[in-house]
């Protein structure tokens, strides 16, 4: 005898179905546990074997940035067994599907997968579902066709038709109905009561009462009778069961939908993988690929892993993670995320991450993890929740109690009856309980698709509250990496040349003896002796040359000067490259032209330094941290959407206003250490401006943590993005328009979900008891299959308006 490994169910090796792995044979008591142990789930019985280990996740979103870090950084159990929750009580945990034993509704896996998902559930209620419906038909046309005029009677006599309605709505509250009726009863055992409670009460009312009148009409006092006969109410009970599946039916399709994002972001690791070994390429499952395995990526395919690529080029689409819709431009050396799609060109990679440690892998539990959150506007529907149920019993009892003793028309107690089941079937707790929790999930999905990854459901309710957002500048509103912006010669300058593309005119300076060097020959000889320098700037100097693919000949007798430049010999000529001051020093003036110019570029926010060749004035080079291409749309839009921003940044104050006033920030502070940037933080809370912080740096990271809202960089550092409550993945200023878009549409998506299930009940359950007859007459009445088809329509209305976020726009 074997065990199975999903469900733990002992089984005859000789008759019992099979799967191998690992060399090991496994057997399975059916083809369902089969299907779940090769999607890559253990159970009850692998577990017992096979403890699940512990592994630390931490990849970045690239390889040299934190995101993925900060992602992985809690220790988590690497097990395939699958956990399932409820979407309104999300403390309810268990290894099996089944019922909440809170509210009733059917449990879901905690984290989706993307093997297929069991729809064992929804195939089961389906089923129950056209049953009860081809048995509840006939029932109905029983009992409603005679009040229609048809003479039934000519073929069904009065005493035949309901123990046919019995024999035939039986099976439907019996089987059908069973899992309604037995959520019920859970209901009842642990002290939760839910709109199962209500269900069954009214369902078993109906039923009971009619199987009574049935089989012993003498025991049904004369109150309930009309003329002497007791009617019965099996048609009631039967279609209510019908239409109570029915609405089961639409939400459970409902509900897989939801975690659509999660399966859509799981559908982006390819199958397979090419691998290179020994010089020869074969395609191998990508679970079989280990870290530091070489790997192929040809054109139009995913790149499998997250890695690095050794040999080629390519451009890569990272808009399914990034939310950026243009190709990133790859080489040697290049980070690659796994997911991403190849455009171009092909490549070869080293494999850094895989399976759980790939930024894939981590974005979708941290997207998973955001979307069981509670937000706080929750806890308005779960106070009210609480109480609802047992003041729809009270309502249902006063109903009866009501029509019993002031109903218009006789049979009182049968009008009394009807209607407080009524009461009961039409009360929908559930559409309250599912109002948030099912926004939340589509919404934190459809941000994640966006490269927007919210921590938590609080985070995305207090988003769409913030007036202020505080920036920090470099890394932020800046690229955070210094890069030579001007590269301007003494001779073309003097001679007449273009400026940031602007011509401008020739000028003689008697003062200036220059030397005639081109573009190219001036930044050869700066690099070349910036090259020994651990200056900011003059790696910004090496980094353009190299990017020109300009050769730096080697220097010999370099000299560094604090706050003055670097000197050094380059091709038998000596080369200074510093301050103005530095030149004129060593009696090298850079001349009344050259120096103007300069100081317009300081005035601009760049760095400037003077070069000098042979002794001769050579030229001036221009360094900046340049402003971020999407900062000034971003900005724009920000300001559109009544945001007040400003700046705190600890770079120089003409810098930081340079910046500011290019991009139209309304408040600038300057040379801020990080205590002084959480002073301001909460200085600004402290005046009532609900405020969002975003930043990269170690230095933002209190500040981000103090703030309402922190918003990280993915591009940042692992303590600013630990701190914050949303993470960019493209670390790109337009990621905040696009949270606050998310927020300001799901909050909006909630209260209309809140709006319609407090309307629904509080309009559904009045009507239901008769409030409406003394105006209306008996006409007002609400039939109780009336009010089951109301009630069943109620939870789909909210769950399908929660999946229109699934469609918004967030740019």
């Amino acid at each position: 005898m074997a065990i199975d490994p999903i469900c733990g169910m002992t089984v005859d090796e000789r008759s019992a179905i099979s799967a191998d792995r690992d060399g090991d044979t496994f057997y399975f008591c059916s083809e369902h546990c089969r299907r779940k142990f090769l999607a890559g789930e253990t159970g009850r019985g692998h577990a017992e074997h096979h403890p699940p280990e512990l592994v630390t996740l931490g990849p970045p979103p690239t390889l040299d940035s934190p995101l993925g870090r900060e992602l992985g950084a809690k220790r988590r159990p690497a097990t395939f067994d699958t956990v399932y929750t409820c979407p309104m009580h999300p403390e309810i945990e268990q290894d099996h599907p089944g019922a909440c034993p809170k509210c009733g509704m059917a449990l879901e896996p905690k984290t989706v997968s993307a093997a297929p998902e069991d729809d064992s559930e929804l195939r089961d209620m389906t089923r129950r579902f056209w049953v009860a419906c081809a048995l509840a038909l006939p029932v109905l046309l029983l009992a409603m066709l005679p009040m229609l005029g048809v003479p039934l009677e000519r073929w069904i006599s009065h005493t035949v038709s309901p123990w046919l309605q019995f024999a035939l709505a039986t099976p439907v509250v019996l089987w059908a109905g069973w899992p309604l009726l037995e959520r019920g009863w859970q209901s009842l055992v642990n002290r939760h009561l839910n709109m199962f409670t209500l269900i069954a009460l009214g369902v078993g009312a109906a039923f009971v009462y009619s199987a009574v009148a049935t089989v012993s009409p003498s025991a049904i006092p004369e109150a309930f009778r009309e003329h002497g006969h007791v009617d019965v109410y099996f048609e009631a009970a039967a279609v209510i069961v019908a239409l109570v599946l029915l609405g089961q039916v639409l939400e459970l399709r409902a509900r897989q939908r939801t975690g659509s994002a999660i399966r859509e972001l799981l559908s982006l690791a390819p199958p397979t993988a090419h691998i290179v070994r020994d010089g020869r390429e074969s395609t191998i499952p990508l679970d079989h690929v280990h870290t530091g395995d070489v790997l192929k990526v040809l054109p139009g395919e995913r790149v499998p892993v997250d890695g690095q690529i050794t040999y080629g080029r390519s451009s890569v689409d990272e808009s399914m993670l990034t939310g950026e819709p243009l190709p990133v431009a790859k080489q040697s050396s290049d980070a690659v995320i796994g997911g991403t799609v190849n455009q171009t060109g092909s490549f070869e990679m080293r494999a850094d991450r895989v399976g759980a440690d790939t930024v894939l892998a981590q974005i979708v539990q941290m997207v998973a993890d955001a979307q069981r959150s509670r937000a706080p506007i929750q806890r308005v529907a779960d106070v009210v929740a609480g109480w609802f149920v047992p003041a729809v019993v009270i309502v249902a009892i006063l109903t009866f109690v009501a029509w019993a003793i002031w109903s218009p028309v006789e049979p009182r107690l049968a009008y009394a009856f009807v209607n407080a089941v009524a009461v009961l079937i039409i009360a929908c707790p559930c559409a309250l309980g599912l109002a948030t929790p099912m926004s939340i999930m589509v919404a934190i999905g459809r941000g994640a698709k966006q490269g927007v990854l919210v921590k938590n459901a609080e985070v995305l309710e207090v988003m769409e509250k913030v007036n202020t957002l505080v920036v920090d500048k470099t890394g932020t509103l800046t690229e955070g990496r210094p890069r030579l912006t001007d590269c301007l010669p003494a001779r073309q300058f003097v001679a007449g040349v273009y400026d940031s593309g602007q011509t401008v005119a020739g000028v003689y300076d008697p003062g200036l003896t220059e030397a005639s060097y081109s573009e190219r020959e001036l930044l050869r000889c700066a690099a070349s002796v910036e090259q020994n320098s651990e200056h900011p700037l003059a790696a910004a100097i090496v980094a353009a040359a190299r990017e020109r693919s300009i050769t730096l000949p080697a220097v010999v007798e370099f000299q560094s000067v604090t706050g003055g430049g670097v000197t050094g010999t380059v091709d038998g000529k000596s080369v200074l490259v510093g301050t103005a001051a530095f030149l004129r020093e060593h009696n090298i003036p850079a001349g009344e032209t050259m120096t103007e110019h300069a100081a317009r570029l300081q005035r601009d926010g760049r760095t400037v330094v003077f070069a000098a060749i042979g002794d001769q004035f050579a030229g001036l080079l221009a360094v900046a941290d340049p402003i971020k291409a999407s900062a000034p749309e971003a900005i724009r839009r920000l300001h559109q959407l009544g945001l007040k921003i400003v700046m705190l940044t600890g770079d120089n104050e003409h810098t930081a206003r340079v910046v500011a006033k290019q991009l139209g920030i309304d408040q600038v502070e300057a040379g801020l250490k990080p205590a002084d940037k959480l002073d301001r933080v909460k200085k600004l809370r402290a005046s009532g401006q609900i405020v969002a912080m975003a930043g990269d740096g170690i230095n933002d990271a209190p500040a981000l943590a103090a703030a309402d809202v922190g918003i990280a960089m993915g591009t940042g550092t692992d303590v600013a993005i630990q701190s914050a409550g949303i993470t960019l993945v493209k670390g790109d200023l337009r990621g905040i328009v696009r949270a606050m878009q998310l927020s300001h549409k799901a909050m909006r998506n909630i209260r209309q979900n809140l709006f319609f299930a407090f309307i629904y009940n509080l309009v559904g359950v009045p009507v239901a008891a008769g409030v409406l007859v003394p105006i209306f007459g008996m006409s007002a009445l609400l039939n109780p299959m009336i009010a089951a088809a109301a009630m069943s329509f109620s939870s789909v209305s909210v769950i399908t308006n929660a999946l229109r976020l699934r469609a918004v726009s967030l740019n």
